[in-house]
C-alpha cells in the first residue's frame, strides 16, 4: 500500500463527498449514497434518445467503478483494521 499518495486520498475523498476524519459509518453511508445516485438502471426513463442513454449509462457505470475503488482505497488507509490493532497491542 505504499503506493497510495495523499493526492490519491483526497480524489477519493472527493468521490465519496467527504473530508476528514472519516468514520467507517460515514464511509460506509457516503458509499451508498453515491451509488444510489449514479446506478446505472435510474438512466433507464432518462431520455427517449438510445445515444444519450447509452451516454449516461457509460457514465454511471464508469462512476460507479470509481465509487467502488474510492472506498476500497479509503477503507484500507483510512479506517483502522482492528486486526492490526490486535495484534499490536498483543506485542507489547
Amino acid at each position: 500500500m505504499s503506493d497510495v499518495t495523499q493526492e490519491d486520498v483526497n480524489q477519493a475523498l472527493a468521490v465519496l463527498g467527504l473530508t476528514l476524519p472519516v468514520t467507517p459509518e460515514h464511509l460506509d453511508r457516503a458509499k451508498r449514497v453515491q451509488l444510489y445516485t449514479w446506478n446505472p438502471a435510474r438512466y433507464s426513463n432518462l431520455t427517449n434518445n438510445p445515444k444519450q442513454y447509452m451516454q449516461a449509462y457509460k457514465k454511471a457505470e464508469e462512476m460507479t467503478k470509481l465509487i467502488e475503488a474510492s472506498y476500497a482505497l479509503l477503507s484500507v488507509v483510512l479506517v483502522p483494521d482492528e486486526s492490526e490493532t490486535d495484534s499490536s497491542n498483543s506485542t507489547g
